[in-house]
């Protein structure tokens, strides 16, 4: 009963105030009228057509600027241009939210292992690659207490890593589950075809459509829900990330990390307990109360970012946005080799303290582990770290004091335990 409250409180307020506005301007036009007729004996016919026009004036002038509601929604007067309907919220879709709530996920652990990837590609020919995917509106927690409507793709933020080889065909399968209160696509940005294959992949709840495209680009892409409003789905957590490897492979390295930085923007600010509702106004705006990595705080650590002393190490970032831009950057290391914007076969980038990962884009960024410790992954837009958006790698093995030389007790702490 608190989380519908939660969840319906926003709506509710916005839609009652305007409702008691109305009927208040409505009972005030007919105590002024009496008024003036009482007291100054002003003819009703001569009156009402006077006190009508002030009146309609008034509210003309109030919401002018504003526009009045054209339905049930969160937020009422949000007013936007792009081409689809706009990420506002209708309350039936929260009614809806509610009945099919218990028939939902509540899933424990929201983020997608950053460990989680498909091997390399050892084949040298191409072939004919099925994958099946499950768009799935799940319940999971943002950080302790605190919990989000995600909508995923199998039931996790980011969705799985797709790995092909390029000249592959692929052929997708994208199911919706039939809990969902959405319809959804997938717009995969290797794809070389209108929409990336959303128009072939949009399913109501509790369907499964299919469509093939060829792999022509090696390259590391992002793929997202595209139904409209492409940005709402998005920001609840509908990305992920497709690796298409040349047809000669990429270098072998010791260990490979998946990573993708995203934004969540709640109606409730930063920290507030319960269920959060989606604030569409804070998106537009470009003010999310959440920046993290894998779909929520504290995802990447060293139970799943684990690597060794003399390790080469890969990792995979994209940038689910949809606003801001990543500034990726690991605390103590530098990138020996960038692949930039993520393209494979164009210039690398090499001895690269800080990677730009644009919205909707990628980077691929390769170094070797040189000293042990812990690593903290940032968006060196450092403010962020306190919204969620850092993870921690452990490095294990023998130290070299020509390297780094701490000359201190290795157990201190050396201000670098949790932000640069």
């Amino acid at each position: 009963m608190i989380e519908i409250f939660r969840l319906t409180k926003y709506v509710l307020f916005q839609t009652v105030g305007f409702t008691i506005l109305i009927a208040g301007a409505i009972a005030a036009a007919i105590m002024f009228v009496f008024f003036l007729y009482r007291w100054f004996s002003i003819p009703k016919k001569v009156l009402i057509p006077i006190v009508s026009v002030f009146f309609l004036g008034v509210f003309l002038v109030v919401f002018s600027s504003q526009g009045i509601p054209q339905s049930f929604k969160f937020p009422l007067f949000l007013k936007t241009f792009g081409p689809s309907t706009g990420p506002e919220l209708p309350f039936k879709n929260i009614s809806v939210f509610f009945r099919q709530l218990k028939n939902m996920e509540h899933v424990a652990d929201i983020a997608k292992l950053p460990d989680d990837i498909p091997p390399p590609i050892k084949r040298n020919y191409p072939e004919t690659v099925k994958v099946e995917m499950t768009a799935k509106e799940v319940v999971g927690e943002m950080a302790d207490g605190v919990t989000f409507n995600y909508w995923t793709f199998d039931g996790r933020v980011p969705g799985p890593m797709i790995r092909v080889r390029e000249g592959d065909t692929v052929e997708l399968t994208l199911k919706n589950d039939p809990s969902s209160v959405h319809h959804h696509s997938i717009d995969l940005h290797a794809v070389n075809g209108p929409g990336g294959g959303h128009g072939a992949t949009k399913v109501a709840p509790g369907e499964s459509k299919t469509f093939k495209f060829k792999a022509l680009n090696p390259g590391l892409y992002v793929y997202h829900c595209a139904h409209p409003n492409v940005a709402t789905h998005m920001a609840h957590g509908m990305y992920g990330m497709i690796l298409v490897e040349p047809e000669a492979g990429l270098p072998e390295v010791d260990k490979e990390f998946y990573v993708m930085q995203g934004e969540f923007y709640s109606a409730g600010g930063l920290g507030k307990k319960g269920l959060q509702i989606f604030d569409a106004k804070k998106m537009i705006n470009g003010q999310p109360e959440y920046i993290v990595f894998n779909g929520k705080t504290n995802s990447l650590n060293p139970d799943n970012m684990k690597v060794n002393v003399g390790d080469t190490v890969r990792f995979f970032v994209g940038n689910g946005g949809v606003n801001l831009i990543s500034s990726f950057h690991l605390i103590g290391e530098i990138f020996d080799k960038v692949y930039p914007e993520a393209s494979i076969g164009g210039d690398y980038h090499y001895n690269v303290q800080t990677t730009l990962i644009p919205a909707g884009g990628a980077a691929i960024t390769e170094f070797k582990m040189d000293v042990p410790g812990n690593y903290i992954l940032v968006d060196h837009a450092l403010a962020r770290l306190d919204r969620g958006a850092w993870g921690v790698m452990i490095a294990e093995g023998e130290e070299n004091l020509e390297i780094f030389d701490p000359m201190m007790d290795p157990l201190a702490d050396d201000g670098h335990s949790h932000t640069h």
